[in-house]
Protein backbone atom coordinates (compact mmCIF):
# COMPACT_ATOMS: atom_id res chain seq x y z
CA UNK A 1 0.00 0.00 0.00
CA UNK A 2 1.28 3.35 -1.29
CA UNK A 3 1.12 6.31 1.44
CA UNK A 4 0.77 9.47 0.25
CA UNK A 5 3.28 12.17 1.68
CA UNK A 6 3.01 15.61 1.56
CA UNK A 7 5.83 17.79 2.13
CA UNK A 8 5.14 21.42 3.91
CA UNK A 9 7.85 24.19 3.24
CA UNK A 10 8.03 28.16 4.39
CA UNK A 11 11.09 29.96 3.08
CA UNK A 12 11.62 33.56 4.30
CA UNK A 13 14.68 36.24 4.29
CA UNK A 14 14.76 38.58 7.60
CA UNK A 15 16.51 41.00 8.41
CA UNK A 16 19.79 40.31 10.89
CA UNK A 17 17.94 42.24 13.76
CA UNK A 18 16.50 41.35 17.19
CA UNK A 19 13.14 42.72 15.12
CA UNK A 20 13.86 40.11 12.22
CA UNK A 21 14.50 37.20 14.78
CA UNK A 22 11.19 37.68 16.80
CA UNK A 23 9.13 37.97 13.52
CA UNK A 24 10.88 34.58 12.66
CA UNK A 25 9.28 33.16 15.53
CA UNK A 26 5.93 34.70 15.49
CA UNK A 27 5.73 33.80 11.54
CA UNK A 28 6.89 30.29 12.15
CA UNK A 29 4.48 30.30 15.05
CA UNK A 30 1.35 31.25 12.67
CA UNK A 31 2.76 28.53 9.96
CA UNK A 32 2.84 25.46 12.28
CA UNK A 33 -0.35 26.51 13.90
CA UNK A 34 -2.00 26.15 10.46
CA UNK A 35 -0.25 23.25 9.42
CA UNK A 36 -1.46 21.75 12.25
CA UNK A 37 1.73 20.87 13.68
CA UNK A 38 2.51 21.04 17.35
CA UNK A 39 4.42 24.64 18.29
CA UNK A 40 6.27 23.33 21.41
CA UNK A 41 9.01 23.04 20.98
CA UNK A 42 9.38 24.24 17.43
CA UNK A 43 8.68 27.93 19.10
CA UNK A 44 11.64 27.90 20.81
CA UNK A 45 13.94 26.18 18.55
CA UNK A 46 13.20 29.00 16.12
CA UNK A 47 13.49 31.48 18.69
CA UNK A 48 17.41 30.16 19.18
CA UNK A 49 18.35 29.82 15.82
CA UNK A 50 17.48 33.11 14.95
CA UNK A 51 18.80 34.85 17.83
CA UNK A 52 21.90 33.05 17.34
CA UNK A 53 21.84 33.98 13.47
CA UNK A 54 21.46 37.67 14.45
CA UNK A 55 23.85 37.73 17.62
CA UNK A 56 26.79 35.27 15.93
CA UNK A 57 26.21 35.09 12.35
CA UNK A 58 24.99 39.16 11.78
CA UNK A 59 26.81 40.48 8.47
CA UNK A 60 25.28 44.51 7.82
CA UNK A 61 23.44 44.72 4.74
CA UNK A 62 22.76 40.61 4.45
CA UNK A 63 19.09 38.70 5.75
CA UNK A 64 19.07 35.21 7.31
CA UNK A 65 16.83 33.00 5.76
CA UNK A 66 14.30 31.06 7.93
CA UNK A 67 13.49 27.45 6.19
CA UNK A 68 10.84 25.17 7.79
CA UNK A 69 9.75 21.83 5.85
CA UNK A 70 7.65 19.28 7.07
CA UNK A 71 7.74 15.66 5.69
CA UNK A 72 6.14 12.91 6.91
CA UNK A 73 6.32 13.01 10.44
CA UNK A 74 9.39 15.07 10.72
CA UNK A 75 9.96 19.14 11.19
CA UNK A 76 12.75 20.46 9.97
CA UNK A 77 14.14 24.25 11.16
CA UNK A 78 16.76 25.19 9.69
CA UNK A 79 18.40 29.15 9.52
CA UNK A 80 21.00 30.14 7.16
CA UNK A 81 23.33 32.85 7.83
CA UNK A 82 26.23 34.60 5.70
CA UNK A 83 28.96 34.07 8.43
CA UNK A 84 29.97 30.88 7.52
CA UNK A 85 33.40 31.35 8.94
CA UNK A 86 31.78 31.09 12.66
CA UNK A 87 30.47 27.49 12.86
CA UNK A 88 28.84 26.88 16.80
CA UNK A 89 30.34 25.03 19.29
CA UNK A 90 27.95 23.09 21.49
CA UNK A 91 29.78 24.20 25.23
CA UNK A 92 29.00 24.98 28.71
CA UNK A 93 28.64 28.68 29.02
CA UNK A 94 30.16 29.98 32.22
CA UNK A 95 27.66 29.77 35.91
CA UNK A 96 27.58 33.19 35.97
CA UNK A 97 27.04 34.18 32.20
CA UNK A 98 24.20 35.22 30.85
CA UNK A 99 24.08 34.40 27.31
CA UNK A 100 25.71 31.30 25.63
CA UNK A 101 23.27 28.48 25.98
CA UNK A 102 20.70 28.99 23.37
CA UNK A 103 22.31 25.62 21.32
CA UNK A 104 21.96 23.59 24.25
CA UNK A 105 18.40 24.42 24.37
CA UNK A 106 18.28 23.70 20.99
CA UNK A 107 20.13 20.50 21.47
CA UNK A 108 17.81 19.03 24.20
CA UNK A 109 14.77 20.48 22.54
CA UNK A 110 15.72 18.48 18.96
CA UNK A 111 15.51 14.97 17.75
CA UNK A 112 18.58 15.82 16.13
CA UNK A 113 20.42 19.12 15.21
CA UNK A 114 23.59 19.82 13.24
CA UNK A 115 25.59 22.76 11.17
CA UNK A 116 25.84 22.11 7.41
CA UNK A 117 28.45 24.82 5.88
CA UNK A 118 28.39 26.70 2.38
CA UNK A 119 27.90 27.83 -0.04
CA UNK A 120 30.42 30.39 0.80
CA UNK A 121 29.70 32.36 3.04
CA UNK A 122 26.60 30.73 4.32
CA UNK A 123 26.01 28.01 7.02
CA UNK A 124 23.08 26.33 7.71
CA UNK A 125 22.29 25.94 11.57
CA UNK A 126 19.14 22.69 11.70
CA UNK A 127 17.03 20.86 14.16
CA UNK A 128 14.76 18.47 13.26
CA UNK A 129 11.48 17.53 15.38
CA UNK A 130 9.65 14.78 15.10
CA UNK A 131 6.15 15.46 15.59
CA UNK A 132 2.87 14.53 15.84
CA UNK A 133 0.45 15.80 13.47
Amino acid sequence: MDQETTIRNLSLLLSPTPRGARLARLLATEQLRSWGVPLDPAGQIVAELAANAVTHGRVPGRDFRLTLYVVGGTLRIEVTDTRGDRLPRLARPATDATTGRGLLVVAALADRWGVTPGPRPRKTVWAEVDAAM
